[in-house]
């Protein structure tokens, strides 16, 4: 087997790419096992998944990406201990390991244990020298290195468990939005999808929204009239009851438009079918807010002309190759391995 260059690995890359934009074509039964084994995985949203990176992994970007890349010339076992809250979501991890020349020791989550899987081995089809640099794994052991996404409580876990080993530590973040009043109704059906894409249970998506003081909400649940639809899939309409009911109970003050409940509140993270929000009255002043919440955002949504790394309306869920999470770079820290 002939040994991988990085102008092979781009090719692999790219032809994956291409290949994973006919998802259902190319993935068959694993596509519709995933779906019916965990109930968020819906047909709609594993396919939304896999064209993102289809989209990701085109010729021109994949260029630039490289370009940062250096492939090791002494391969060091990579543990990735892999999220599962959307689909594929730690695909991302076992490509940059890949693109590095080392080795991958994926501890899969039992939530999404099938689309990785028919992925890589898509890859291998396509290049089979990456078939030495993977490993499936239940427990890791013998590695040089880890990169482990989980929630704050499994991440003191990490933190202990990892600490004499090179690592990348991934807690629970949340993404914001803020408006500044001249949003079109175009603009907030965007919005619609950072906040409802995968049921908003990625860290990308928006689970606080800022509102210019005096902002009339009607114009927000307006633009995301169109998002309706989601109220009938049933675990999310059992989060907007429960959650619905907690307020009513508590008399707590909200508005709700019969598919998402709107809290004012000043945490970051909401609960699922509900969306905090605030309002502010100057922008700089919550710029400066923001900056100082930096540890716990994801992306920050916005047209506003703001000194933060924004992403417009509708493209949180729609991350280039070096947007990568927690804003820490994963490439570099490979690089750095050797």
């Amino acid at each position: 087997m002939s040994a991988l260059t990085q102008e092979k690995v781009i090719i692999a890359f790219n032809k994956l790419g291409k290949l994973l934009t006919n998802p259902t074509d190319i993935l068959g039964n694993a596509f519709y096992t995933a779906e019916s084994t965990n109930a968020w995985f819906t047909a709609e949203n594993i396919k939304k998944s896999i064209l993102s990176f289809a989209e990701m992994l085109n010729e021109a970007d994949l260029a630039i990406w490289f370009k940062s890349v250096k492939l090791s010339t002494a391969p060091k076992k990579v543990g990735l201990i892999l999220a599962g809250n959307i689909p594929l979501v730690g695909l991302h991890d076992v490509l940059s390991v890949l693109a590095t020349g080392n080795i991958a020791l994926i501890k899969l989550s039992s939530a999404d244990d099938k689309l990785i899987k028919a992925v890589i081995a898509e890859l291998f089809k396509i290049e089979p020298a990456f078939e030495d640099k993977i490993e499936y794994v239940e427990r890791l052991k013998d590695f040089d290195a880890v990169i482990a996404t989980g929630s704050n409580n499994s991440s003191r876990y990490f933190d202990y468990y990892f600490s004499k080993v090179p690592n990348i530590i991934r807690k629970n973040r949340n993404s914001v939005a803020v408006l500044d009043g001249s949003e079109s109704f175009e603009d907030i059906q965007n919005l619609g999808n950072d906040i409802f894409d995968y049921f908003g249970l990625g860290c990308r998506n928006v689970s606080k929204i800022y509102f210019p003081k005096g902002y009339d909400i009607a114009n927000f649940y307006e633009g995301i009239e169109s998002f309706q639809p989601i109220i009938n899939h049933f675990k999310y309409n059992n989060n907007y009851d429960y959650n619905k009911s907690i307020y009513l109970v508590n008399a707590a003050k909200h508005f709700d438009n019969g598919f998402l409940l709107l809290k004012e509140d000043e945490r970051l993270t909401s609960p699922l079918a509900v969306l905090f929000y605030e309002e502010y009255e100057q922008l700089q002043a919550l710029e400066e807010k923001l900056k100082n919440q930096s540890e716990n955002i994801q992306c920050v949504i916005s047209k506003s002309p703001l000194s933060l790394n924004t992403f417009g309306f509708g493209q949180s869920q729609h991350p280039k190759l070096w947007d990568y999470a927690d804003n820490v770079n994963t490439i570099e820290f490979l690089n750095g391995l050797n």
